[in-house]
């Protein structure tokens, strides 16, 4: 099922006009190449595309002696008895009757074992080869793939109807999304797939959530994957049908496979996984990986520099793996690994990293959950926590969420409940809550994650400061102006004595008391603040940094509370640049910079510039953080003002046509009676 185009190409491949047409069929085990050949086969038998034949030899066993037999029983060739068997083959080829010939050379082992039975150079022997090697460019190949999603489940539909009554309603339910499930399980591969059918085709009270739960229980383990039946094309179940594969691994390449089932299923970038194995040549990893996984079609190279296990494959690997002395050694400097990679994700990774890291996140996950146990105490919250920073920083709260609470949990459970790194993940989880706008949830997980601190670290302790200038944040958001203070000025306190005076934690917290100060009306005590802040991160982070893109902002907005518009105006812009070239021009934070943008406009009465800005602003707050957002609800509320006021202004012609703008006004001119 679904290899019509397959049949076709190998037909095409085959009637190209060479001495010797020599065309192999690759791929992995149970992928369906001796099916292929045999449908071909029995296609053209049919046809009469072969006059002078189709002969198959089985490559495993003695080719030279299946050739001399084939020749006497169905040719009818009198072979001398007293010729060696190189001659009676000779002889053979040299006799074969007239027309176009089909020899099929089936699973291929080593082309040089082969080589001396081929045909003479005739045009009108065709040689098919199928073989688990990859040939080289050499030989006219067709890379056999697993099927597509509608030709599996087509395939695992027919043999599991031959076998039930199709309106079977214990069936009827099980169709759908958990056939789709399962077949994706199993890669698509049609070994996995027929062998699954016929053991749901023959026990009519398993039904398919029963065998999906055996199979995840036992996986290649699982009898539905061990015996074949008559009328099967394969010989062997999945996993025997792998072990052949795995024996013609030396002992790197078989090291090589256990550690590639570590990874997430997923692909895999390669500097990853030369990242496992520092003490490797760099070349010799690469000839282990293409000589003898991709040789073997054990791994395929999905684009540059990525490579990917089939699924059944890496549960095949994983399983060998757990069977070497080193696995606990292995698992372990996997983990080592990954944690290095996600110490690169900062709190606020930019465009630019976010697509740099994005094919390593699966594999840091797998660390994170997966091999835990593996990861030690010092790293153990280091995965999860940056993994939730990765999704912070595109707006994806929910998955950001998930993260931050298994951090806690699998801190809490292995460190207890007062250590240092749990306090760390109560931090994180509540400073995620406190930019949610869910302040009731963040402030008692705040107070914990410092009467921890102070406790196991500390009162003067870099850590403490950070937690301190969070919860000042919290109070701000709330209003709670005389509660943040001295928080804040704690916070900087310890930093500028710890940490040093031109350290970015300490910009930040001095760009936090001066948003303080202008909340206040303190402007003169906030201007030098946001502008010492200002000059630490273009020093320590550069120019065009997310953090200094805040403080142009948040100094902007001060110059703007004071009248100075023309001062204002450019910080807002190089803010907006810098947010949408390094976090997306749909992020949040440019979101709040596009408002204060407009607000800068609505003062001065630009309002044309300044609904433009807000309607840009809007969309991605609604889609972002949603429509109950503190952050939504005031961008909101400006733009109502700013319509309100130009209403009074009588100057609607100068606002466009888009809907959102004309929606508003209408409601509010019928508010007011029209």
């Amino acid at each position: 099922m679904g290899r019509d185009a397959a049949l076709d190409r190998l037909h095409d491949l085959l009637q190209q006009e060479t001495p010797v047409a020599i065309c192999a069929v690759s791929g992995m085990g149970g992928i369906g190449k001796t099916e292929l050949a045999l449908q071909y086969a029995l296609k053209h038998r049919d046809l009469g595309t072969y006059p002078g034949g189709i002969c198959w030899l089985r490559a495993r066993q003695e080719i030279k002696t299946q050739l001399v037999e084939f020749a006497r029983s169905r040719l009818g060739l009198d072979l001398p008895l007293d010729l060696e068997l190189d001659a009676k083959v000779r002889q053979c080829w040299q006799d074969w009757r007239e027309g176009e010939t089909l020899i099929i050379f089936d699973d291929v082992q080593q082309y040089d074992e082969i080589r001396d039975s081929l045909p003479p150079g005739r045009s009108r022997f065709k040689v098919l080869l199928t073989t688990r090697l990859r040939l080289g460019r050499s030989f006219r190949e067709l890379h056999l793939e697993v099927l597509s999603e509608a030709a599996a489940l087509d395939l695992l539909r027919s043999i599991v109807n031959q076998g039930r009554e199709s309106r079977d309603p214990r069936l009827l339910e099980e169709v759908g999304d958990l056939e789709k499930q399962l077949c994706q399980w199993l890669g698509y591969l049609p070994l996995g797939l027929e062998l699954v059918a016929r053991y749901l085709a023959k026990k009519q009270d398993v039904s398919l959530p029963v065998l999906w739960e055996r199979l995840q229980a036992q996986q290649l383990e699982a009898r539905a994957f061990q015996q074949t039946e008559p009328g099967m094309t394969a010989p062997l179940g999945v996993a025997a049908a792998f072990e052949l594969s795995w024996q013609d691994l030396n002992e790197p390449a078989q090291q090589l496979a256990g550690l590639l089932s570590l990874f997430a299923a997923a692909p895999i970038p390669w500097e990853l996984v030369k990242a496992c194995l520092p003490d490797w040549d760099e070349e010799d990893l690469e000839d282990v990986r293409d000589d003898r996984l991709l040789g073997l079609h054990l791994l395929q190279r999905t684009e540059q520099a990525l490579y990917q296990l089939h699924p059944l494959l890496r549960s095949f690997f994983a399983a060998k793996r757990e069977q070497r002395a080193d696995v606990d050694e292995v698992k372990q400097t996997f983990c080592q690994a990954m944690v290095a990679v996600a110490e690169h994700i900062p709190q606020t990774p930019t465009l630019s990293l976010i697509e740099q890291i994005t094919p390593a996140i699966p594999h840091l996950k797998e660390a994170a959950t997966t091999f835990a146990p593996w990861l030690t105490d010092a790293a153990l919250i280091m995965p999860s926590t940056h993994i939730g920073w990765f999704y912070e920083g595109q707006a994806a709260y929910a998955e950001a969420e998930e993260w931050k609470k298994q951090c806690r949990a699998i801190a809490t459970q292995r460190l207890g409940a007062d250590h240092p790194d749990v306090a760390t993940t109560l931090n994180n989880l509540a400073d995620f809550y406190r930019a949610q706008g869910r302040y009731g949830e963040a402030e008692p997980l705040f107070q914990r994650a410092l009467v921890i601190g102070e406790q196991q670290l500390g009162s003067d302790h870099p850590v403490v400061a950070t937690w301190l200038n969070n919860l000042a944040l919290l109070y701000q958001a709330q209003g709670r102006y005389g509660e943040a203070e001295p928080l804040y000025q704690r916070a900087l306190a310890i930093g500028e004595r710890q940490l040093g005076s031109d350290h970015p934690a300490v910009a930040t917290r001095l760009n936090n008391l001066a948003s303080l100060y202008r909340a206040q009306g303190r402007y003169e005590e906030a201007e030098p603040l946001y502008q010492r802040a200002l000059a630490i991160g273009e020093r320590q982070l550069g120019s065009d940094h997310p953090a200094v893109a805040t403080r142009l902002n948040n100094l902007a907005s001060l110059y703007q509370a004071q009248g100075r518009y023309g001062e204002a105006e450019p910080l807002y812009q190089r803010a907006l640049a810098i947010g949408a070239q390094q976090l997306g021009s749909d992020h949040p934070a440019v979101a709040i910079w596009l408002n204060n943008l407009a607000n800068l406009y609505y003062e001065q009465g630009r309002y044309g510039e300044a609904e433009r800005f807000y309607l840009q602003a809007l969309p991605i707050l609604f889609e972002k953080l949603g429509a109950n957002h503190p952050n939504t609800k005031t961008v909101g509320q400006n733009f109502r003002l700013f319509l309100q006021a130009v209403v009074r202004a009588q100057r609607l012609d100068e606002l466009s046509d888009d809907p959102a703008t004309q929606d508003l006004l209408r409601e509010l001119q019928e508010g007011c009676g029209g």
